[in-house]
């Protein structure tokens, strides 16, 4: 008997474990390099062990996003526990959770993948917008305002210059920027 018939079974270790190969390749070498066959192959488990997990490359493709989105939500709570003005505290963890990707090498590099699959996959854009109708209606009396709103979008689009890496903005002006962003959640 082979010592698999022994080994204590982990299935939400190997899940996870499969997982952190497929955003490892993401990151390293973008969506495409995220086949079966290579998660299968980087996590040393078997090609039948990984389907029992993610029948599909879009099974695994949208629980690596399922996976970051806990991720980023769990960054924004946080960053709200430690926010004692309720008045524009989500849209306020939300700027900081997206501007903080940035000093966090490996959770940018997964993003940014993400990012650009979001461009191209019609359920991942469906699954992010109805990410974003939650907290609009779970942050309605704190966070409705225009200038939440615009917040929001400026965070989205500081997002979006960093996965392109579109804009040179140095330490101070980035922080005087956010710091700004900051005061517009407050009105």
């Amino acid at each position: 008997m082979s010592n698999a018939h022994h080994r204590k079974k982990q299935p939400a270790l190997v899940r996870q474990q499969l997982l952190e190969v497929a955003a490892r390749l993401a990151a390293s070498e973008g969506m495409a390099a995220v086949t079966l066959d290579a998660v299968s192959a980087a996590s040393s488990v078997s090609k039948g062990g990984l389907l029992h997990h993610f029948p599909t490359k879009n099974a695994l493709l949208d629980a690596l996003f399922e996976s970051l989105l806990e991720k980023f939500d769990a960054d924004i709570g946080e960053l709200m526990r430690g926010d004692p003005q309720p008045q524009g505290r989500f849209t306020r963890a939300y700027l900081r959770a997206v501007s903080g990707l940035k000093d966090r090498p490996d959770d940018s590099k997964g993003w940014t993948q993400v990012t650009i699959a979001l461009l191209a996959e019609p359920r991942l854009r469906l699954r992010w917008r109805q990410w974003v109708q939650a907290r609009a209606e779970e942050y309605i009396g704190t966070d409705s305002s225009l200038d939440a709103q615009v917040v929001r979008f400026a965070a989205d689009g500081l997002w979006l210059a960093d996965t392109l890496e579109s804009h040179d903005i140095d330490g101070v002006r980035r922080r005087d920027l956010i710091d700004r962003l900051v005061e517009l959640t407050g009105k």
